[in-house]
């Protein structure tokens, strides 16, 4: 496969997948939404703990209510167990606002005020817990570039393995605005967790691309491709294993892990795109650059 003569078509579909995220993200604010889909941790807001006692309940029934009564249609839904209870969090609800909800819901299932557990919830996620989450991603990235360019001798080489992560975390940010997945104090470690794979899978390819630079003496367009190529399969295994673990956690666990494992799988995806199709042919493009302008 000859990843670095078709790099600009990888290159491409980053890049078309990036725009739509951007463009859904400025959409959803002209909307009034915001440009994410932020949990009350970010912005603070009302939980609602409804008993139900066993009760046939589904999301979509809830969702309905909240549209129907108080007009929210980006509340979080969670049903625990076999529906003895439905945690619903939202926007923070006035008097009235409250007693129309409860009164929807307690006309559907016939329930009591007692069947009711409504509390306030403040933004903790402060500005400065934001700046620190912010820093701790610029300081991993810039300690992964010092390490990289020491391991490999080569600055170049560095970069284009953080060009990578780069990569990843918008692709990620994507994710999370295309399908409005709530954005807590999780998406941090989602992002932490989805750079630490990629790199490792990228340093297994760059390895391997060394390995036979030692032999070649000169990273050219077959060194590339052949150290790619050769690192494949394992690449692709791993990747996979970890993907089957991951989504596993998402299918059957509850509400709180599947808001972390679903961007860690998608993380796992786009991670080993990058890996095998993104940080190669950069570290190709640099070197190239580097001999034409020599």
């Amino acid at each position: 496969m000859n990843i670095i003569k078709n790099r600009y078509i990888y290159f491409a579909i980053s890049i078309i997948i990036i725009a739509v995220g951007l463009g859904f993200m400025f959409y959803n604010n002209s909307q009034g939404k915001g440009f994410f889909n932020y949990d009350i941790q970010f912005t603070g807001g009302t939980s609602i703990e409804v008993s139900l006692g066993g009760k046939e309940v589904k999301n979509e029934d809830i969702a309905n209510l909240l549209k129907d009564s108080v007009n929210i249609d980006n509340a979080q839904i969670q049903i625990v167990g076999n529906g003895e209870s439905v945690i619903i969090k939202m926007r923070s609800l006035n008097q009235e606002e409250r007693v129309a909800l409860t009164d929807a819901i307690s006309k559907k299932y016939s329930l009591t005020d007692k069947d009711y557990s409504i509390r306030d919830i403040s933004a903790t996620i402060s500005s400065e817990m934001k700046r620190s989450s912010i820093l701790a991603i610029v300081v991993s990235c810039i300690a992964m570039l010092i390490y990289v360019s020491f391991r490999f001798k080569n600055f170049k080489t560095g970069a284009s393995a953080i060009i990578a992560l780069l990569h990843d975390a918008l692709i990620l940010v994507a994710f999370y605005a295309i399908f409005r997945v709530p954005l807590n104090d999780a998406f941090i470690a989602a992002i932490l967790t989805v750079l630490g794979y990629s790199i490792n899978a990228t340093i297994v390819i760059f390895d391997r691309i060394r390995e036979n630079k030692g032999r070649a003496g000169k990273i050219d367009e077959k060194l590339i491709n052949d150290g790619i190529n050769q690192s494949l399969r394992r690449s692709i295994f791993t990747s996979l294993t970890t993907f089957f673990t991951v989504i596993s956690l998402y299918i059957f666990g509850v509400e709180s892990v599947k808001v972390f494992a679903l961007p860690i799988a998608i993380g796992i995806i786009c991670g080993t795109y990058s890996s095998i199709f993104i940080a190669g042919p950069i570290w190709y493009m640099l070197n190239n650059f580097k001999t034409k302008n020599s």
